[in-house]
């Protein structure tokens, strides 16, 4: 009884001595907020609230977008990512029952007659007129069970700490998702750009062997030299050289549109035509603290630190004491017919152990360190999201205003220099221009062309990118 009362008291000592002992949490710098706007406006309209079949207005694109979402191979990827982390929320809440387990089992022992176990079953009678034999078997039939009790809440943060992992992987999903869909809008309108660069490249060399064929008549009259046919002819070479490479730059494109398809190379259903006339859809960018609602790595990174904090809390409660209920009910005998004889047959056990680590504090305090700084690494990595998030709607918001303005002045140079390539033509026809004349007007009336489908398309793949940047995309 003395011993009882002493033990008691031990416990509730230890306990509070181990409480008082726990390390103590570095804290973590808090987050900077973010600006109330972007710019000067007080519109809260959010273009990312758009679902992306209806942000996009090409019905070529709607479809190519269908069918990666259906067949991309990061997006299965990222599946499987949500599964296993949905498995390990079931391993945590499954840690918060009693573990039950059914079994049976058979054996024969023999032990020596000159121990204390021998010399008592020789002075035994097992059954009424007969000794405990030498073999003695045994067969047994049980329910065992173990219980963890949650008494100071850890496991039930283990399983919050799993929930807020899980539903992060959700959240990487739908990153992936939005990015996915930036990447094949981004893509088809380089495939797009590509057509018509390409286009403008063969109208440009059949124009050049037209002129050709006009110099090589003067030159029968004597009206232009050699030099005039020969560097006329290189431009002809020079452009038929760019086709080539603007075909392979398709190639490229066509293939890593398929790549994220997730389907083998093949030919992509595009409207080229009403490429240059395609208008930019206009984005409202909103506010910026909507971005911590719609961007999908936002929220991914935020839930990963609110994992991290509970992980954090589990690394303290390890070092506080654990308490575990075993029991066993079930039935034994030597023989399986007595196995039925009840009561006598019947075998019961039930405990209640107390542990407190003591030894091996300091690996729980390494443990406890390394949660810390992995918590504080998430309080980074969510602040540094919602900083590139903010930096890229800005870049993007910029960049559509400078695009706009570019296509506007790049406009007025193709008109200038086309209206330019007829009157060279013209006056050359009657002596009153050069041959290089005409040769450099066509040269740069071309380049101006390519560099306007060359702005065209970044003005589209901006207000894309703009879309992706406030979290738009994966709805």
């Amino acid at each position: 009884m003395k011993i009882f009362r002493i033990g008691c008291l031990f416990i509730p000592i230890t306990i509070f001595y181990l409480s008082c002992t726990v390390p103590k949490a570095v804290q973590s710098t808090s987050i900077k907020p973010a600006p109330a706007t972007f710019a000067n406006q007080t519109d809260s309209t959010n273009s990312a609230l758009i679902q992306w079949h209806q942000f996009f207005n090409d019905t070529c694109l709607v479809a190519l977008i269908d069918t990666a979402l259906k067949n991309n191979v990061d997006i299965g990827i990222a599946l499987q990512n949500i599964e296993i982390a949905k498995s390990n929320v079931l391993i945590r809440k499954s840690a918060l029952l009693p573990n039950i387990n059914i079994g049976g089992g058979a054996g024969v022992e023999k032990v020596g007659r000159y121990t204390s176990q021998g010399a008592g079953d020789a002075s035994t009678e097992i059954t009424p007129g007969k000794e405990v034999p030498d073999n003695l078997t045994d067969f047994n039939f049980s329910l065992q069970t173990s219980w963890e009790l949650d008494v100071w809440g850890k496991l039930h943060t283990a399983k919050k700490a799993a929930l807020a992992q899980y539903l992060a992987t959700v959240e990487g999903k739908n990153f992936v998702v939005t990015n996915l869909v930036a990447e094949v809008a981004n893509t088809y309108y380089e495939l797009l750009g590509l057509d018509n660069q390409l286009a403008i490249i063969k109208e440009a060399i059949q124009l050049q062997k037209n002129e050709l064929e006009v110099l090589k008549v003067q030159k029968e009259a004597a009206v232009v030299t050699e030099l005039a046919v020969k560097q006329f002819e290189a431009q002809v070479y020079n452009a038929e050289s760019q086709a080539f490479e603007v075909q392979q730059n398709i190639t490229v494109a066509e293939n890593k549109l398929n790549f994220l398809l997730g389907r083998y190379p093949q030919s992509i259903t595009r409207a080229t035509a009403n490429f240059m006339n395609q208008i930019p859809t206009l984005v409202n960018e909103g506010v910026p603290a909507q971005l911590l609602n719609n961007r999908p790595d936002i929220r991914q990174a935020a839930l990963e630190l609110k994992a991290t904090q509970f992980e954090l809390q589990v690394a303290k409660l390890e070092f506080y004491p654990s308490v575990n209920i075993t029991a066993a009910l079930g039935l034994q005998a030597f023989k399986p017919r007595y196995l039925t004889k009840l009561p006598a047959s019947v075998l019961y056990n039930f405990g209640t152990d107390v542990a407190a680590p003591i030894i091996n504090r300091n690996a729980l305090k390494a443990a406890f360190s390394t949660a810390n700084a992995v918590q504080i690494q998430a309080m980074y990595e969510y602040q540094k999201q919602i900083l590139n998030g903010f930096v890229e709607v800005k870049n993007e918001l910029s960049n559509i205003n400078n695009l706009q303005q570019q296509f506007e002045f790049k406009t007025k140079e193709v008109n200038t220099l086309t209206q330019s390539i007829t009157i060279a033509s013209e006056l050359f026809k009657y002596a009153k221009a050069n041959y290089l004349e005409v040769l450099t007007v066509q040269r740069d009336a071309m380049a101006a062309k390519m560099e306007l489908i060359a702005v065209k398309k970044e003005q589209l793949k901006a207000v894309t990118n703009l879309y992706k940047a406030l979290g738009g995309g994966w709805q």
